[in-house]
């Protein structure tokens, strides 16, 4: 059971990118013949397809007694205090201010954050900073879940 779930996929454009992409790779093969302009389009928006997506399909989970972020999951008892990013206080956050050990699910898309403090330093770092689009959603469920 999810308590909360956001997928963090990519903007629609990059999906118009991958597009232009094959227009490109189809026009660059044009004097190789027909064929091969068709397979290098194929080709290659195949690939940059499976890119996007393979980006834009990471998920951020709250379970009952767990965060999931990207994979990894990470006790609600080892979560410290959370701090809601806007996008200034993000990109200070994810630049001049990061911490080299710090747990980080960085999406340059998505402008807001939530910053949160990890206890006894879970695995080493110091905070898990989270892109998200609703920080004060993903706070609120995780002030919830510690009781």
């Amino acid at each position: 059971m999810h308590i909360y779930e956001e997928r963090l996929s990519v903007p629609r454009s990059w999906w118009a990118l991958v597009a232009l992409g094959g227009a490109g790779l189809a026009l660059a093969g044009i004097p190789f013949g027909a064929i091969a302009a068709v397979t290098a389009a194929a080709v290659g928006m195949a690939v940059a397809a499976g890119i996007v997506y393979a980006h834009g399909r990471v998920r951020i989970l709250v379970t009952p007694g767990s965060l999931v972020v990207g994979g990894r999951k990470i006790p609600i008892e080892a979560l410290g205090a959370t701090e809601i990013l806007d996008e200034r206080e993000a990109f200070e956050w994810r630049t001049v201010r990061a911490n080299p050990y710090a747990m980080l699910l960085l999406r340059s898309y998505i402008p807001t954050a939530l910053r949160i403090e990890l206890r006894n330093s879970y695995g080493g770092a110091p905070y898990l900073y989270l892109s998200t689009r609703q920080p004060m959603n993903l706070a609120a469920v995780l002030a919830f879940s510690r009781g």
